[in-house]
C-alpha cells in the first residue's frame, strides 16, 4: 500500500520537483520513500509497509532494469501467479506482490490484469520502448490521476500532488461544479481541476510519443442463473465471502475490521475473526452505531474500540478532510470515515470494511422502489409526469418523492446514489454560470444501454457500480483511510465474489420488503439477529438538524456570502435553499451541504495554497 506520483519529460529540477510532489502524499507511505528518474520519466513512491516488510521498496526494476514499477494496491492471489513465473524461468528479488505485477506484465502482457485479484493502481515504465502502461482494478477502489499539461503527462495517486510540478495548471471546472450539484460528486473521468482526469476502473493506458491510448479490460455482466434455489445461492455466497474474506487477511501486520450498526461490516468482522474492530458514531440514539456494534462484537467475541464524535470535532476537521479528499465531496459521512480511520491506525495498518455490498448484492432502499412502483408506473407517463410537475410546487409531504421520481421511466430519473441532488432545472437556477455540461440523463445513458432489457433493480445495480461506487464509496474509502496512514480492504468487491453475485436472480438480491435478501440469509449463522435483519440506514450523521442549529446555520450563511460563493451562486436563491430548509419547508439538506462543502474545499485549494 502506498502512494505514487510522477512525471514525463524530463526537467532540470526533476529530483528536487519529485521530492516536493512525494511529500505532499507522504502520509499515504510514512514508512519509505523512493525515486526512479530517466531522460524519459520520473517516477515518485511512499510505502506504508504491509507485505514482504524488509525488501518490498518500490519504485522497482526487472532483471535487466529496462523496466520500472510503481504500485498502489494489494494482489492477494500473488503468490500463485509467483509460482507461474518462477517456473516461466522468472527471476525474482523479494517476496512482493509488487514484483509480481512487473514480471507478469512481462510475461502475460495486457492478459495480466485479468489474472489478477485485488486492489490495484500502478504504472509501468519500459526504457527501451519509451512507453508508459497504467492500470486501475476493476471496481476502481484504488485510484489513479492523470493530466497532459504543455507537453507533459503527470501521473498519480492524488491530485494535490500535481501542485508543485512547473508545467501544472491550477484551473476550477466549472462543468465539473455543475454536474457535482446533481451527483453531489465528481463524475466519470472529469475532475473539479481542469486537465485532470481519473483513470476510470477496469481500463488500462498505454501512453506513448505523447499519445494516450485508454481501454477498458472487464466490465460486469449480470445474468440471472435460474437453476439454483435461495438456500443454495445462500451456501455459495457463504463459501465465496469467507474465501474472499481470509484472501484479503493476507498481511505481514496486523490486520483489524470497521464496524458499523450494518449487516455488511458485521458480516465482515465475523468472518474474519480479527482481533480488533472499530467503531464511530455520535450522541443520540438516532445517530449513535456504538451500541449496536457493541453488542455485534460482544456476539461474535471481538473487541470492539469506539469513538463519540462532538459536534464541535466534526465541524472542526471539515477542512483537513476536503484537502486530503483533493475534489468537494457532498457526503457527510466522509467525515466520520476520517475518525473510524483514525482510530484505527491507532493500533493496526489494515482495515477490513463492508464497502460494496449494497452495489454487489442489491442492498439500497431506493431498489426495493421500483417493485413497489410496478403498479403506480403501469399509468401513462403523460399522466405520471403531470402529477409530479404539480407535486414538485408543493410543500413537504409523505409521498411527494415518490410521485416525482416516477413521473417518468427510471432513466429519467435515476442517476444512481443518493438522487438527492438538483435537478438540471434546479442547478441552472442557482448557478450565476452558463457551462458546457451534459445532463444527469446524458451522463448515466451508457450504462443504460448496458443493460437494456434488463430488470430496474440489475439496471440501478450497474449503474451505481459506475457512478456512485467508484465516485463517492470508494473514493473517500481511499482517501480517509490513507489520510490516517491506513490500509483499507473490501472483501465484498472481490472478483470472485463479484462472478458469483452477478448470476444471482433478482428476487434473491431485492424484493417489494427487504433488499440483500440472500447476503442476509448467508450472515444470519454468524450474526445476532437484530444485525442481519437490520434495514439499510447508511452511516447516519446529524448533519440535517446541526443545520438548523444558530451555530452552523452562520457558518453556511457565511460561506454563502465568500467571494466564490458571490461570483458561481445566485445568492438568493442558495440562501432561500437554507432558510426554507431551517424553516421546515423541504429536506434537501443534502443540496446545501453540496455548495457549503464544495466552497470550503474551493478555499483549500484555491485560496489558502
Amino acid at each position: 500500500m502506498c502512494g505514487y506520483v510522477g512525471f514525463t519529460n524530463r526537467i532540470e529540477n526533476a529530483d528536487a520537483v519529485l521530492g516536493e510532489m512525494m511529500d505532499i502524499i507522504r502520509h499515504r507511505g510514512p514508512d519509505s520513500e523512493g525515486k526512479y528518474i530517466d531522460d524519459g520519466i520520473a517516477l515518485g513512491f511512499r510505502r506504508l509497509s504491509i507485505i514482504d516488510l524488509a525488501q518490498g521498496d518500490q519504485p522497482i526494476a526487472n532483471e535487466d532494469g529496462g523496466k520500472v514499477l510503481v504500485f498502489n494496491g494489494e494482489i492477494y492471489n500473488y503468490r500463485q501467479l509467483r509460482e507461474k513465473l518462477v517456473a516461466a524461468g522468472h527471476v525474482f528479488k523479494t517476496h512482493s506482490d509488487s514484483e509480481v505485477l512487473l514480471h507478469g506484465y512481462e510475461e502475460y502482457g495486457v492478459k495480466l490484469l485479468n489474472m489478477l485479484r485485488g486492489m490495484f493502481s500502478f504504472v509501468i515504465w519500459d526504457k527501451e520502448k519509451q512507453e508508459l502502461f497504467g492500470a486501475r482494478d476493476y471496481f476502481g477502489i484504488k485510484p489513479l490521476y492523470y493530466a497532459e499539461m504543455n507537453g507533459t503527462l503527470l501521473f498519480g495517486s492524488e491530485i494535490k500532488a500535481f501542485l508543485p510540478h512547473p508545467q501544472f495548471e491550477k484551473k476550477l471546472n466549472l462543468s465539473t461544479l455543475e454536474n457535482y450539484l446533481t451527483f453531489q460528486y465528481s463524475p466519470l473521468s472529469d475532475t473539479f481541476f481542469e486537465g485532470v482526469k481519473k483513470l476510470m476502473p477496469a481500463h488500462y493506458f498505454l501512453y506513448k510519443d505523447g499519445k494516450m491510448e485508454i481501454t477498458r479490460y472487464w466490465e460486469p455482466n449480470f445474468e440471472n442463473d435460474e437453476s439454483k434455489s435461495l438456500e443454495d445461492w445462500v451456501g455459495e455466497i457463504r463459501k465465496t465471502f469467507e474465501g474472499s474474506v481470509e484472501a484479503h487477511k493476507i498481511s505481514d501486520v496486523e490486520v483489524g475490521s470497521f464496524l458499523s450498526s450494518g449487516i455488511d461490516s458485521s458480516y465482515v468482522a465475523a468472518c474474519a475473526k480479527v482481533d480488533k474492530t472499530f467503531t464511530v458514531g455520535f450522541a443520540g440514539d438516532k445517530y449513535d452505531e456504538i451500541g449496536y456494534a457493541k453488542r455485534c462484537s460482544d456476539y461474535i467475541g471481538i473487541k470492539n474500540s469506539s469513538k463519540a464524535i462532538t459536534e464541535q470535532e466534526y465541524w472542526d476537521i471539515i477542512p483537513t478532510v476536503l484537502y486530503h479528499l483533493d475534489e468537494p465531496l457532498g457526503d457527510p459521512a466522509s467525515i466520520a470515515l476520517y475518525f473510524v480511520s483514525r482510530e484505527a491506525a491507532k493500533n493496526v495498518k489494515v482495515a477490513l470494511s463492508g464497502e460494496g455490498a449494497d452495489e454487489v448484492f442489491g442492498g439500497y432502499n431506493v431498489y426495493s422502489e421500483t417493485i413497489r412502483s410496478a403498479r403506480y408506473c403501469k399509468l401513462p407517463k403523460g399522466i405520471r409526469g403531470l402529477i409530479g410537475k404539480t407535486v414538485d410546487h408543493m410543500p413537504p409531504f409523505k409521498a411527494k418523492n415518490f410521485l416525482y421520481r416516477h413521473r417518468g421511466d427510471l432513466q429519467d430519473w435515476f442517476n444512481g446514489n443518493p438522487n438527492a441532488g438538483f435537478s438540471e432545472r434546479e442547478r441552472k437556477k442557482i448557478l450565476k454560470v452558463k457551462t458546457s455540461a451534459p445532463s444527469p440523463k446524458e451522463l448515466v445513458a451508457p450504462f443504460y444501454e448496458k443493460v437494456k432489457g434488463k430488470d430496474p433493480v440489475t439496471q440501478m445495480q450497474y449503474v451505481d457500480m459506475h457512478m456512485w461506487l467508484s465516485g463517492d464509496i470508494l473514493l473517500k474509502g481511499d482517501k480517509m483511510s490513507m489520510a490516517n496512514s491506513l490500509e483499507v480492504r473490501v472483501p465484498f468487491l472481490d472478483i470472485e465474489v463479484m462472478k458469483l453475485a452477478q448470476q444471482i436472480p433478482n428476487r434473491y438480491r431485492v424484493t417489494e420488503e427487504n433488499t440483500k435478501v440472500a447476503l442476509r440469509k448467508a450472515s444470519a449463522n454468524k450474526l445476532p439477529p437484530e444485525t442481519a435483519d437490520k434495514k439499510k440506514l447508511g452511516f447516519p450523521v446529524p448533519v440535517r438538524q446541526w443545520l438548523k442549529e444558530d451555530k452552523y446555520y452562520n457558518m453556511v450563511k457565511d460561506a454563502f456570502h465568500s467571494k466564490i460563493a458571490l461570483e458561481l451562486f445566485n445568492t438568493d436563491e442558495i440562501m432561500k435553499l437554507l432558510d426554507d430548509y431551517r424553516a421546515g419547508k423541504h429536506q434537501s439538506y443534502l443540496k446545501i451541504w453540496s455548495i457549503f462543502t464544495f466552497v470550503l474545499w474551493y478555499e483549500e485549494f484555491f485560496v489558502k495554497r
